[in-house]
């Protein structure tokens, strides 16, 4: 186990290659080119964008105006309706009210009570300006 182990010759240390420096100036220039050319192509899709965005709305504002306008005719029926509808609720209401039915006949039918007299009122021409029922 003591025996004589053959000598190892010395190391030397291992050569490193030697780089050879790039010039930097070429490589800054081409990334300054690349970040030029990525910085216009993001100007021109933006515009692009743009011009789609306000082709649009310039097509969109005319229907919006139309819609507006038809939505103020409708809203202007729907308030005449609504009174015409309060009128006739009124009137259906007065028709089936029990207190006026005798009122609602007369009126309806040319049937008076006796103890009125009907008055009407003529124009010159031999129109009829007012029509009213008195009690003596």
């Amino acid at each position: 186990m003591n025996a004589i182990q053959p000598s190892r010759p010395p190391l030397q240390p291992i050569q490193k290659r030697r780089v050879i420096p790039r010039p930097k100036r070429h490589l800054r220039q081409r990334s300054y080119q690349v970040m030029a050319l990525e910085s216009t192509a993001k100007i021109a899709v933006n515009l692009f964008i743009t011009a789609a965005a306000a082709s649009a709305l310039a097509q969109l504002l005319p229907y919006h105006w139309l819609q507006q306008a038809k939505l103020r005719e409708i809203r202007t029926e729907v308030k005449l309706m609504e009174e015409h509808v309060n009128t006739l609720q009124a009137e259906f209401s007065r028709n089936f009210d029990p207190q006026q039915a005798k009122s609602i006949r007369q009126q309806q039918g040319y049937r008076f009570d006796p103890s009125q007299r009907r008055v009407v009122l003529m124009n010159q021409d031999g129109r009829v300006i007012e029509q009213t029922d008195l009690l003596p």
